[in-house]
């Protein structure tokens, strides 16, 4: 399994929000690109990044920081965030982004990953963020009322090699994965998972591992020193 540590983005600098509410949004690092250098010195492989921003409103005030992340550190990046068209895909990959993550977009517009996934493959994910089990959008502001597994599978019939799960009850919290959800989504699909949202201690990673998950995001628990990149890649047995 692998461990991606995130960074998420808003106006430009590194925080943190609870369960997806943006009134919570608090600095947790000076700088993406130190922030970014520590996490490749721990041995990550990937780094996850969220433009805040484009997912609630479309605007795009954080890919300069994508950019110098990416020029200054070597990185090789995921992003996602407002990413709602082929010519956003393209544009984000330009930046040198290497998997390109589609959220709301896929729910309003499924023929929107058919076309991606037809034309970029492996570099494009989709996120499905969900409560209560169906799927939220627009920053997870809005309920779709599908039902997440329904949806995985319709995402995976169209190509789609990644799926990045959040139960947003658990993004933030520090409180374990909804383990629950993703053994059955585990149990529905095929395609590559990626565990989001509550992912806070070793335990939680060798548990994430032995159930077949193949990457899993840090994020709160990396910030707030209780959960250590470097062991995190270990216990979960990246080569």
């Amino acid at each position: 399994m692998r461990i991606l540590p995130a960074i998420d983005l808003h106006n430009q600098m590194c925080v943190r929000l609870v369960k997806g509410d943006y009134a919570t949004a608090h600095k947790v690092a000076e700088d993406a690109v130190e922030t970014a250098r520590s996490f490749l010195a721990a041995g990550a492989a990937l780094i996850h990044m969220v433009d805040l921003d484009g997912a609630k409103d479309g605007t795009h005030p954080n890919y300069p920081v994508v950019r110098r992340v990416i020029e200054e550190t070597g990185a090789d990046i995921e992003l996602g965030g407002g990413i709602r068209c082929m010519d956003d895909v393209a544009r984000v990959l330009a930046l040198g982004v290497k998997r390109v993550i589609i959220g709301s977009a896929a729910v309003k517009n499924p023929q929107f990953v058919k076309e991606a996934c037809a034309a970029y493959g492996d570099k494009i994910a989709v996120g499905i963020d969900a409560r209560g089990g169906t799927v939220r959008t627009e920053g997870w502001l809005n309920d779709s009322g599908m039902d997440y597994i329904a949806f995985a599978k319709l995402m995976e019939s169209y190509g789609v090699q990644t799926i990045i799960f959040t139960d947003i009850d658990k993004d933030g919290m520090l409180s374990g994965p909804n383990f629950a959800q993703l053994q059955a989504l585990r149990d529905a699909v095929s395609c590559g998972i990626v565990a989001s949202g509550g992912v806070s201690t070793l335990e939680d990673i060798a548990k994430l591992r032995d159930m077949g998950i193949e990457e899993a995001i840090a994020g709160k628990a990396v910030y707030t020193g209780q959960l250590d990149v470097k062991q995190a890649i270990q216990v979960a047995g990246e080569a």
